[in-house]
């Protein structure tokens, strides 16, 4: 399959936001933060990081701080205290 620049460029942040936030990430079960590019519109594809913990607000401000640290384009979906998903595009 190939990827156009912007795709390339979404690999990179959410492999830039993995190794951020690795302590967040656990291999052997439940990741408190999970990340996923969502290629559903090939020209505007996201890059989703969902977080799902207790306190979800302090890792998603500081993942959105970030993203936008990185040049992204945020956008922050609550769905209930513990589940929140931030939205990454570029330009």
């Amino acid at each position: 399959m190939n990827s156009s620049p912007p795709d390339r460029t979404l690999n990179d942040l959410g492999d830039a936001v993995a190794d951020e936030f690795e302590a967040y990430r656990h291999s052997d079960g439940f990741n408190e933060l999970s990340i996923v590019i969502d290629n559903s519109d090939h020209e505007h594809s996201t890059l989703i990081v969902h977080i799902d913990r207790e306190q979800a607000d302090d890792l998603a401000d500081r993942v959105e701080a970030f993203l936008r640290d990185h040049g992204a384009r945020t956008q922050r979906e609550r769905h209930a205290d513990t589940d929140i998903r931030v939205l990454a595009t570029l330009e």
